[in-house]
């Protein structure tokens, strides 16, 4: 094999297994009768949530995951695939589970979230979860309920005692 070719195909394992490493989510998508335009499209749009998609072999990819001691994808990865990588667990998935809404030639195969495997099923159920702000909202909002409801009750015991204390003098 040529030395410059086997060099390419070392530096795209390596890109894939940096890639893994700084997503959160790792999408196998399926997008065979997309237009250019509505690939086009669907770049943009995964830009926007934080993610990527990209082109590789599949070989390559097994390759990468094997070095990243991920699992591997099995039938996954079979045929023409796209790979998306999203820095968000749940951000790349929405993006992806929205555009599929609209452009059926985009088929949503599995994926990989925090070192299992999951399937198309799962993968909707992910894009369902708030992202990373919206769980530390949630969680906030529970922390700050108990003492929202406690100031709202000294308040009102305060109220209340009030106009007694003014009748008195």
């Amino acid at each position: 094999m040529n030395q410059k070719a086997l060099q390419a195909k070392k530096d795209a394992v390596a890109a894939i297994k940096d890639s893994l490493s700084k997503s959160a989510s790792f999408t196998v998508v399926s997008y065979q009768g997309l237009t250019v335009a509505e690939m086009q499209e669907l770049r943009r749009t995964l830009e926007g949530a934080g993610a990527t998609i990209t082109v590789y072999k599949n070989t390559m990819v097994r390759r990468a995951l094997a070095e990243a001691n991920q699992p591997d994808l099995g039938e996954l990865l079979e045929g023409p695939n796209g790979f998306v990588f999203s820095e968000d667990l749940s951000k790349g998935p929405k993006a992806l589970t929205k555009f599929a809404r609209f452009h059926e030639h985009l088929v949503i195969k599995g994926g990989l979230a925090e070192g299992q495997v999951l399937d198309a099923a799962k993968v909707k159920e992910i894009s369902k979860l708030p992202d990373k702000n919206g769980m530390l909202a949630m969680f906030l909002s529970c922390l700050n309920a108990p003492l929202t409801s406690f100031a709202a009750a000294v308040k009102a015991i305060a109220d209340k005692g009030a106009p007694a204390t003014e009748g008195a003098n």
